[in-house]
């Protein structure tokens, strides 16, 4: 969060630098107001180009046993770029080497579902879950190791989840 307002700024005072730039080759013809309209847009242009790079570069910084299973585009009122060109602003994760089959049904899988979301300050949750692979149940699991079946969801055979965990 500092280095992204730090970047945000020296984005800022670029910008501002190439305005007087111009006002310095034009002798000054160039109007004084166009010195914070390219600050401003340049700050404007380092937090759009950091919201659409974002994804990418989280999903960079994963181990290979990541796999992601889903994405989440959101189309925000305040930013309308994003009805144009809408951008990942949360994804989930699989980890493939955590799957365990530690009941004596085979078919049961236990594993941790990872969601990252760009938020101001970057979340990450995790849950653990349970997956019968031939009849595609998926089962959260509570703090105490529960199955929550009141939350119980009819996976897809095309869903990623579904075909990571199952290898379907």
């Amino acid at each position: 969060m500092f280095w992204t307002f730090v970047a945000t700024i020296v984005c800022g005072l670029g910008a501002a630098g190439i305005a007087m730039g111009i006002r310095a080759a034009t002798a000054k013809r160039a109007p004084r107001w166009i010195i914070p309209v390219f600050a401003g847009a340049g700050m404007l242009g380092y937090l759009v180009y950091g919201e659409y790079t974002w994804y990418d570069h989280k999903r960079s910084l994963l181990p290979e046993e990541a796999v992601v299973v889903a994405t989440e585009q959101e189309k925000i009122f305040f930013r309308p770029w994003t009805f144009v060109f809408p951008y990942v602003t949360a994804f989930s994760t699989v980890d493939t080497s955590d799957f365990r089959r530690d009941t004596s049904d085979n078919d049961i899988v236990r594993f941790t579902l990872y969601r990252f979301e760009q938020t101001v300050t970057d979340a990450v949750s995790h849950r653990a879950h349970l997956i019968h692979c031939q009849s595609r149940e998926l089962v959260p699991l509570g703090s105490d190791g529960v199955p929550r079946v009141d939350n119980m969801k009819l996976l897809t055979a095309n869903d990623p989840l579904y075909r990571t965990v199952c290898g379907n």
